[in-house]
């Protein structure tokens, strides 16, 4: 997945004293190549032309070295074709006094990733972050004499900027009089303003400065470098990571292409609102605790035994081991191979709607659904479903055109046919009551198809829900074509066409799903919590990216799930039949990446020799540690940190070091804090044959595997 930059001089070499003149000249050698397109192609799309000015920065050092030829600098300044970036109207219109400034905050992926990787960061490290970026900016940046808005919460004043400190990356500014400036919530004056800067020494962060519109081009690098930075620091960057001590690795393969992915994911509702809600909770959190654990690192002294700094440390110790939890729970978020084979455990009750419980008349109704139906249909249907339902006086029938509609005004114990037909529908279907909900004919005649984005499908919530003779096709759910959140779902013959994930069974859920059909899924057919009970009986599950998906949790709360599989099919799909998640601790680990250890597998069973060669460790680092992984390369993800030979650290190592550490030398105390070993997650996937030998089934016979890409069995380890 990591592109390799045109011009690796750019990314990561910084320039010397002739890098003004560098740009210049290959500034000048981009425009006239536009002008030639711009007169054979009449091609000027916005979002092209923007990219082609991010590619622009910093073209090949050698090409312009050997170019002395000055009038090409008088022509690049003399038929220059002006700015290319849009303009971004203040949102008072005329009633504002600030001028406009440039519209760059709406990049597309590719240009903020080309950006990041060819010109701002390259290869550095994260202790590296901060001089490169300052080197980018020294090449692109206009060092002085242009206007820029400095905007912050409350305000916006318009100041002008005469020099840089990219050092600090700041910029030196002073105010624009007669003072220009729109309040949010407060009063301002100029001495106010004048007061304020002096306090800043008139040096301003770079990221709190607009560049002003001008119609020149001259700064429409400037506004681009300023929102590439703004960008990084808003969305990418994390506080704890300049102080992070173990740094030897690419920090944009591991840290800022996932998270830049997961921005664009998020914003194009890619992700299930409850995972979202989870990593913005998450990140709240560790930032606070960062924050308490540096005031706490600040305050012990040195060479001192005191109590009060032995409480401290202690303290440190208490925050370090939630810092280190909580950046181990963000990775698995931010990793796409991670997220999909995790997923969440939390916020899924907002989704659930409330049950309605049973009708205060006591009488049940039979919810007809059908856009228009013969004659002959009727009569069907009053013999064989309608009579022998409303056989008692307290049952009355209802017709809906949509099953959305039937389905919202059902109560507990009620029934919902649906007719053949194809129904579009544009919202997700909430089941919270024990209903049944069946198709009056084949599944491939009764077609419920859901057209809009949502996070579900079909979410079940009812104690006793049953679906029969169905076709659902799925489109855009995020979350999955159907999620059992709680209680107990049966599905009997019916047809799941997915676009997404398949079926998911939350904790503490049930599935009973017997003679369906389920293909299609880009994740895996059926996902399975801890905690839940699935019976599969004679379904098919194909051409999905895995069959089943078992996700056993390292959490000593969560509970095995329990599992029956009989007569399935499972075939086609291209990873692994039947896969099962596992935590992966010491012992996993070195089975998992040193199969010459005994030939045990991570389940404790004997494996083959043969099934020993089977790991597939270069699934997920065939370049090692730093470089992207084949899996990451279809995700759209990058690899996970290893260990580079530090043991992990048990959640005990803590309190079983408290009692020795209080009594060594105090000079060592932060020192102890700083080098406890990070849990570092090694992710390895293979093959096993035992698999079915696992507690978490309760019976699995009889059922076939065929041409599953990866192996019909298989674990994965994270």
């Amino acid at each position: 997945m990591e592109q390799e930059a045109e011009n690796p001089s750019a990314g990561t070499k910084r320039g010397g004293d002739e890098m003004s003149d560098i740009v210049e000249v290959d500034f000048e050698s981009y425009v006239n190549v536009e002008l030639d397109l711009e007169e054979n192609n009449h091609l000027a799309e916005v979002g092209h032309n923007v990219s082609s000015l991010t590619q622009a920065l910093l073209q090949n050092e050698d090409e312009s070295a050997d170019d002395d030829d000055d009038s090409g600098t008088d022509h690049f300044n003399t038929e220059k074709s002006g700015t290319q970036l849009q303009r971004c109207e203040r949102p008072g219109g005329l009633t504002s006094s600030l001028p406009d400034t440039f519209q760059t905050s709406h990049l597309l992926f590719y240009e903020r990733f080309k950006a990041y990787q060819d010109y701002m960061l390259g290869d550095c490290k994260p202790s590296e972050v901060k001089a490169f970026t300052a080197d980018y900016l020294e090449k692109v940046v206009e060092p002085c004499d242009w206007l820029a808005l400095w905007s912050i919460g409350v305000f916006d004043v318009l100041v002008e900027v005469y020099d840089l400190d990219l050092k600090d990356l700041k910029a030196c500014v002073k105010l624009v009089l007669p003072l220009q400036c729109d309040t949010r919530g407060c009063e301002l004056t100029e001495e106010a303003i004048v007061t304020l800067l002096e306090a800043n020494q008139h040096r301003l962060p770079l990221q709190e400065l607009l560049v002003v519109y001008d119609q020149s081009g001259d700064f429409d690098l400037t506004a681009l470098a300023l929102e590439h930075l703004r960008f990084f620091y808003t969305h990418i960057w994390r506080q704890w990571e300049e102080e992070d001590e173990d740094d030897d690795f690419d920090y944009f393969v591991r840290c800022v292409e996932p998270r830049l992915r997961l921005y664009y994911d998020i914003l194009e509702d890619r992700v299930p609102l409850g995972l979202v809600a989870e990593y913005k909770s998450l990140l709240e959190n560790c930032s606070q605790c960062f924050q308490k654990f540096s005031v706490l690192c600040r305050g012990l002294r040195t060479n001192s035994d005191t109590e009060l700094d032995n409480v401290s440390m202690v303290e440190s110790l208490k925050l370090y081991d939630q810092l280190e939890t909580f950046k181990r729970k963000l990775h698995i978020i931010e990793n796409p191979l991670l997220r999909y084979v995790l997923g969440y455990k939390g916020n899924a009750s907002q989704q659930c709607v409330q049950s309605r419980g049973l009708r205060a008349s006591g009488m049940k109704v039979v919810h007809v659904v059908t856009a228009s139906c013969s004659t002959i249909q009727l009569q069907s249907l009053l013999s064989d479903r309608l009579l022998p339902l409303c056989s008692s006086e307290d049952t009355e029938i209802q017709f809906y055109r949509d099953p959305v509609s039937a389905v919202e005004r059902c109560h507990q114990g009620d029934v919902v046919i649906v007719l053949p037909g194809i129904y579009i529908v544009s919202s997700s279907i909430f089941l919270p009551d024990s209903i049944t909900i069946e198709g009056f004919g084949l599944p491939d005649d009764v077609v419920i198809e859901k057209k809009n984005k949502g996070d579900s499908f079909v979410d079940s919530t009812g104690a006793d829900v049953r679906l029969s003779n169905i076709k659902f096709i799925q489109h855009d759910a995020i979350e999955g074509i159907m999620c059992v959140r709680q209680g107990t779902l049966n599905m009997e013959n019916c047809v799941l066409q997915c676009e997404t994930t398949g079926v998911i069974v939350r904790t503490s859920a049930r599935l009973t799903m017997n003679m369906c059909d389920l293909y299609g899924s880009k994740g895996a057919g059926v996902e399975i919590y801890p905690g839940s009970v699935c019976s599969l009986v004679g379904n098919g599950i194909h051409h999905c990216k895995d069959g089943i998906l078992i996700k056993d949790f390292a959490d000593e709360l969560d509970v095995m799930p329990s599992i029956t599989m009989e007569n399935n099919v499972i075939h086609n799909n291209a990873g692994y039949g039947v896969i099962l998640v596992k935590s992966n601790n010491g012992e996993q680990r070195d089975a998992a990446l040193d199969p010459s250890e005994g030939g045990r597998s991570s389940l404790g069973q004997n494996r083959p020799a043969a099934a020993q060669n089977q790991c597939r460790s270069d699934l997920l680092f065939p370049e090692g540690p730093a470089g992207p992984t084949a899996v990451d390369q279809q995700q759209g993800g990058v690899p996970d940190p290893t260990s580079n030979g530090s043991a992990d650290v048990q959640p005990e190592s803590a309190e079983n070091s408290r009692g020795c550490d209080v009594a060594s030398a105090s000079g060592r105390k932060l020192h102890f804090i700083r080098q406890i070993s990070r849990n570092k997650e090694t992710s390895c996937s293979r093959a096993v044959q035992d698999l079915m030998d696992h507690q978490i089934f309760v019976s699995i016979q009889g059922n076939q595997f065929r041409r599953n890409g990866m192996g019909d069995l298989g674990t994965f380890f994270y």
